[in-house]
């Protein structure tokens, strides 16, 4: 496996853009403008086993930097708020709080969640990345360095709008075969979001 492939290299009407460095830095300033965004969200997740696609929809707000918070609304009830190091997870009834930073691997995947979504993930050294673009979106092909991330992922897709550089969708390939599909929709980029939000 010394050479890996691209998902997106024959994908119509994306070209490869060469020059990573001198985007990463483009890619950086133009993305740190994004402040806050606050959105609507699908999520499919293609279980190979099952043959099967689950769909889940809900909120999603963000305020730079390190919090986020994620609603699922349908077909379950289940929330998620990210803020520094602390993570709460609520399902139901049942409330549990988390220190991000006692589990490494938590503390990755929120990374890769929020480097994503605050336009820093093609600075993290933990991935080889590949970008293309068409018309209006960037897409960036990232495959994970270190072993530890490579059994959860085999790439993980990143689409962003070249109008505000704000996350279009986020799509994580499993070793597996399964697969994960974030889609924002609705978006408000830069409105004022209060801190009250992402309390713990």
């Amino acid at each position: 496996m010394g050479t890996s492939h691209s998902l997106y290299a024959q994908r119509p009407g994306y070209t490869l853009i060469k020059e990573v460095s001198a985007f990463r830095e483009h890619f950086q300033k133009e993305s740190s403008a994004v402040q806050t965004i606050e959105s609507s969200f699908r999520q499919d997740k293609i279980l190979i086993a099952l043959t099967e696609k689950i769909t889940a929809t809900g909120k999603f707000w963000f305020k730079r930097s390190d919090r986020v918070k994620i609603e699922y609304k349908k077909p379950f009830i289940y929330t998620m708020v990210l803020n520094g190091d602390k993570m709460l997870v609520r399902d139901g009834q049942k409330e549990s709080q988390i220190n991000v930073r006692s589990n490494k691997l938590f503390q990755q995947v929120n990374r890769i969640m929020i480097d994503c979504v605050q336009g820093t993930i093609l600075q993290s050294k933990d991935f080889d990345s590949k970008v293309f673009e068409d018309e209006n979106t960037f897409l960036l092909e990232l495959t994970p360095k270190a072993r530890t991330l490579r059994e959860f992922f085999e790439t993980i897709v990143l689409t962003v709008e070249k109008k505000n550089y704000s996350a279009s969708s986020i799509e994580m390939n499993e070793p597996s075969g399964d697969k994960t599909t974030i889609i924002f929709s609705d978006k408000k980029v830069n409105t004022p979001i209060e801190d009250a939000v992402f309390a713990l």
